[in-house]
């Protein structure tokens, strides 16, 4: 039940990730932090089994961490993808599979350009323009393909994204209130404002007691 969404505009790209930590039927947290900064100018978002997703993000941001220790270089965002797919292929391919989604976010610094990859749990990576994981994606795929514009300024961006977020509330059975988001740009990584929904300005009913109807105990 968990969504993490991605989009890539001609000068930033923004990734927005539900704070929401469910167990089975429960939500254990609310404040949880899906997005990983791997470097000043790569961010990953990772959704799964809970398990795997803290153990496959820790492992993936270390060795990034290390291999910029020991080339004195960051990876662009390309190659942290094509790294981060290996690992998952690698691992798929072990007893103890990684059960994770990924959105790679990044921004060029050789190209000028940010880049969004998509990856999955069977190693799929691509780069897209906007992406989105979990069960919001199936709401919020046709809506960005309608109101998608590259050249959108950061505002306009996180506008975009609350719409989706909006449309997510209003469909979606569980409810997700509150989503993270984060921007990369030229200036590198950042955190934003959470983007959080109040379902009574979306127009949903919320039902009201009768108070003509009295209850018999």
């Amino acid at each position: 039940m968990e969504c993490l969404m991605g989009i890539r505009f001609n000068d930033f790209v923004l990734l927005a990730a539900d704070r929401i930590n469910i167990w089975s039927i429960m939500a254990i947290k609310h404040d949880m932090n899906k997005i990983k900064n791997l470097s000043d100018n790569l961010i990953m978002g990772v959704i799964g089994e809970q398990g795997d997703s803290v153990q496959f993000s820790e492992f993936i941001s270390k060795n990034i961490q290390l291999y910029k220790m020991r080339n004195d270089y960051e990876l662009s965002p390309t190659a942290a993808a094509t790294y981060i797919q290996r690992n998952l292929a690698h691992y798929l391919r072990s007893r103890t599979p990684y059960h994770v989604n990924l959105l790679v976010a990044g921004y060029d610094t050789v190209t000028n350009k940010p880049e969004l990859h998509y990856l999955d749990y069977l190693a799929t990576s691509t780069p897209v323009p906007y992406a989105a994981h979990g069960y919001g994606g199936l709401f919020t795929m046709g809506l960005m393909d309608r109101i998608y514009k590259a050249d959108s300024t950061l505002e306009e961006g996180i506008s975009m994204l609350r719409k989706c977020i909006e449309e997510i509330q209003k469909r979606l059975v569980v409810s997700l209130p509150s989503f993270k988001v984060c921007v990369v740009d030229k200036n590198g990584y950042r955190d934003l404002p959470d983007i959080i929904v109040n379902p009574p300005k979306l127009g949903i009913n919320m039902p009201q007691p009768d108070a003509s109807v009295s209850m018999m105990v």
